[in-house]
């Protein structure tokens, strides 16, 4: 994050549920968040450093994938995993466009509707599952139910963020 934003690490486990041959299409899956962090005035080696403590941790060892958020200042945290920390991930830079790509090897461009509508259905259908022993998980509770679609008139354009301006969505 800048400044004035948290740096926020979620570890959400990917969990299949249902009959076999669902699962085998991917169908049916529920997403349980296991971990959140977030904290500030925290320089990026530092921030670098936990992610990779994180990962080499049990039980992420095994089957574990790391997505970074690559957008704005995000860039400069990815150069420094796939650099000094030596990890390997996919990066995702959140967009405003239309359409999904590739901008590169292990590198996305996501537009922030696709995001929100893949949360969206998690939410609605019940497969998203936070666990409410997690310190911030009021918080990231607080920053979903703030979080609101705006359409400029105008232009029909949609954008994506918290509710008030004060608020985060980091999580």
């Amino acid at each position: 994050g800048q400044a004035s934003d948290y740096t926020a690490i979620a570890v959400a486990e990917r969990v299949e549920e249902g009959a076999e041959e669902t699962v085998k299409k991917g169908n049916e899956y529920q997403l349980h968040i296991r971990h959140l962090e977030r904290f500030r005035d925290v320089r990026y080696p530092e921030v670098s450093e936990r992610v990779k403590r994180l990962l080499g941790a049990p039980p992420l060892q095994k089957n574990s994938k790391l997505v970074v958020d690559a957008t704005g200042v995000g860039a400069a945290v990815v150069d420094m995993l796939r650099g000094s920390a030596g990890l390997t991930f996919d990066a995702v830079t959140i967009t405003g466009g239309d359409t999904q790509s590739m901008a590169g090897y292990g590198n996305y461009r996501v537009p922030k509707r696709d995001l929100v509508g893949g949360l969206e259905v998690l939410l609605q259908s019940g497969r998203l599952k936070i666990a409410s022993s997690l310190e911030h998980a009021g918080t990231l509770r607080a920053e979903l139910l703030n979080f609101r679609v705006k359409i400029n008139l105008a232009t029909g354009h949609d954008s994506y963020e918290a509710w008030r301006e004060r608020d985060h969505d980091d999580l």
